[in-house]
């Protein structure tokens, strides 16, 4: 072809105004959004019994929606999600939070741009915490933690207490993720739809990295400026929603298939 190339910018551009077009947020409430974001979850195998959390800042300040203690995220309801002040006394909603999830408050108050956070030992996520491995970003599926993925190599015990709310909100930084070695990992996101974003890529990053370095050893990263670029394109909230959303239709089971003719 004889037709001068482009720059990327400008695709990138059409692109996105395109998508706020084409691809419009589902309008859900709050608990709804949160019951599909652990329904996905658990489609994802990222259970671990009654340990992985999810809370959602509360417009009350001082507060968040929580799971309510008791319940996997494979049978959460949007009835199910119970609002919570800075001691876990219940302000809405029947039931009492994970204790766990007293670290959420210091993120919080560290982060005023958190407004989601999830906690899980998923399966692959945890082969790296366990064997104290950082995230490697070495392929585009892993792009959106680039430079999005803190690590904290030593464990501070079951995070019940405040101490251990002091530490995971330091080693978490500015960061939108972090492994927690010998634990699992966290995310934290602008929305319950970017933490659960970020939460299955990061699952489906990790078993890349321990499959590929099985197979082939040490690998290597991805070039720093296209990962940067992968990773702000990834993260556009009308890519993350729209992806949020197909997830959630899967966790209905597939439609069948229909014909206008």
């Amino acid at each position: 072809m004889d037709t001068p190339l482009r720059d990327k910018s400008y695709f990138d551009e059409r692109a996105t105004k395109e998508m706020a077009t084409h691809l419009p947020q589902v309008q859900r409430d709050t608990r709804e959004t949160m019951a599909f974001a652990c329904r996905i979850l658990a489609m994802t195998e990222q259970e671990a019994g009654l340990a992985g959390q999810i809370s959602v800042r509360s417009e009350r300040p001082g507060a968040y929606w929580t799971l309510r203690f008791g319940l996997g995220f494979d049978e959460a309801t949007p009835d199910d999600f119970i609002e919570v002040d800075r001691d876990l006394n219940t302000l809405s909603g029947q039931g009492m939070a994970n204790p766990a999830t007293r670290f959420h408050l210091w993120v919080y108050e560290a982060r005023p741009d958190v407004n989601s956070i999830i906690h899980t030992h998923s399966p692959w996520a945890t082969v790296l915490a366990t064997a104290r491995q950082p995230l490697v970003i070495s392929q585009m599926d892993m792009t959106p933690l680039h430079n999005d993925c803190a690590f904290l190599g030593e464990w501070p015990g079951v995070p019940i207490a405040d101490q251990e709310g002091v530490i995971i909100s330091e080693a978490l930084g500015d960061k939108r993720a972090i492994i927690l070695a010998h634990h699992g990992y966290l995310t934290a996101g602008k929305s319950c739809q970017e933490a659960t974003y970020l939460s299955v890529y990061l699952e489906r990053a990790a078993r890349l990295q321990v499959r590929a370095q099985a197979a082939f050893g040490p690998l290597t990263p991805v070039d720093d400026t296209l990962a940067a670029e992968a990773h702000d394109y990834l993260l556009k909230p009308s890519i993350v929603n729209a992806t949020f959303d197909y997830w959630s239709r899967q966790t209905q089971g597939i439609a069948p298939l229909t014909t206008t003719r």
